[in-house]
């Protein structure tokens, strides 16, 4: 390959009901869409996975992804399923383990589901070896492992870390003068520089410094020293997923009684449900940069999924419309109900759904996205993430406490991703 590709995102089909009109149509109670027939079919049997619960203090909880792809199903099937089909969801709890994460898939192999379905995983080395065994598609995790984004059984509705992190180079490139970038001391975070500095450096900014931490720390006292030093007095970014907030409540301490400079990060580091947490308006992340995969939370393009929260999971309190994760599950499940409505007769298999996806079946996501397809000519054709579709990101900024949209519309990372080395 050559690192270009054609036809990214080809034109929405100028026929049929959208996504967002479907969800419209079937939640003012107006009957079933057509050509579905109650239910008459065999089920379409899945499994969403995520850790819940775990003894491990540092560990990733999700409960919200399981708790929305089990309110989808109850919304799907109200509705007359999907092309008659009633929609079964299996949840397991994958518990941020290896072997849970090698537990679930290989569960969800035995118990023949035709999909694994807008999960959250960091241990893609260890369940997609096990779901490519069984030949069981991966649709839509959240992009919390690298193999979600090189396994031909994997089609990611986002482009994953990467691509937020050279979107974030190209927001910060319009107003600042010089970046701090503090970042994991891992084999992960070695790819992390050079991916924002392509996104300076198209702007003819300098190269960020790059400041190593640990992933582990209670305290980032000496790296946020570093960072507002070698910042030139314009920007800080901290990309260290859950210890993000961490660093920045060190930093906002040394920064007390000195100049103020901009804060930035990405989604996954930051949230709202975050920003919510540690005081909304008085977050230490008040005004802070954050690029995204998706429009900000309170835009009207959310109405459907808030609609079915709201109808079809009222009172759960796992589910935050706010949170990526919920958001990627809606949003994968939307890719789901493309493939088997692609699917005209017979049973609902692996192999039927992925042959779906890869002859090109479209994804209208209502505009939560670009138009999703995972034919050949559409992936990204970047070594280290062959299995990208969706090069576009978001601009936002904390405002009042709230992620708000920065820039209008989506902006394509494309060339920054083809750029960037094997990792």
């Amino acid at each position: 390959m050559t690192g270009r590709r054609h036809a990214l995102f080809p034109r929405p089909l100028q026929h049929g009901i959208t996504t967002a009109a479907a969800g419209a149509l079937l939640l003012t109670g107006c009957g079933v869409l057509p050509g579905t027939t109650g239910g008459s079919r065999e089920p379409v049997t899945v499994m969403t996975w995520a850790p819940d619960r775990s003894d491990d203090i540092n560990s990733v909880k999700m409960a919200g992804v399981p708790a929305m792809a089990q309110a989808y199903a109850r919304w799907v099937n109200d509705s007359g399923g999907i092309g008659g089909r009633d929609l079964k969801v299996i949840t397991c709890d994958e518990r941020d383990t290896t072997l849970g994460a090698e537990r679930c898939a290989k569960e969800a192999v035995q118990r023949g589901v035709a999909a694994v379905v807008g999960s959250y995983s960091r241990h893609g080395q260890s369940f997609m070896p096990a779901l490519e065994a069984g030949g069981v598609p991966y649709i839509g995790g959240y992009g919390a492992s690298t193999e979600e984004f090189s396994s031909y059984l994997s089609y990611p509705v986002n482009g994953g870390q990467s691509a937020l992190l050279a979107g974030h180079g190209r927001q910060l490139a319009d107003s600042c003068e010089q970046v701090s970038l503090v970042r994991p001391d891992t084999i992960g975070g070695d790819g992390m520089p050079h991916l924002l500095d392509n996104g300076l450096l198209a702007a003819e900014r300098p190269r960020s410094t790059d400041i190593l931490a640990p992933e582990d720390a209670t305290s980032y006292d000496a790296q946020a020293a570093q960072a507002l030093a070698r910042s030139g007095g314009s920007c800080v970014t901290a990309v260290l997923g859950g210890r993000t907030e961490t660093f920045f409540d060190s930093f906002r301490r040394l920064e007390a009684d000195g100049e103020r400079v901009r804060v930035s990060s990405v989604l996954g580091s930051v949230s709202q449900p975050l920003i919510n947490r540690t005081g909304g308006r008085d977050s230490p992340f008040e005004g802070a940069y954050v690029t995204g995969w998706y429009p900000d939370s309170g835009d009207t393009r959310w109405k459907p999924m808030r609609d079915v929260i709201q109808r079809y999971a009222f009172g759960d309190n796992r589910i935050d419309p706010d949170d990526t994760a919920v958001q990627t599950t809606w949003i994968a499940y939307t890719a789901l109900r493309a493939a088997v409505g692609a699917i005209d007769d017979g049973d609902v298999t692996p192999g039927r759904v992925s042959a779906a996806l890869n002859r090109g079946t479209e994804v209208d996501t209502g505009g939560l996205t670009p138009t999703l397809r995972w034919r050949f000519r559409d992936l990204v054709g970047a070594p280290s993430y062959p299995r990208i579709v969706n090069t576009k990101v978001t601009f936002q900024v904390v405002r009042e406490g709230r992620l708000t949209a920065q820039r209008k519309g989506f902006v394509d990372v494309t060339e920054a991703l083809t750029d960037a080395p094997r990792s």
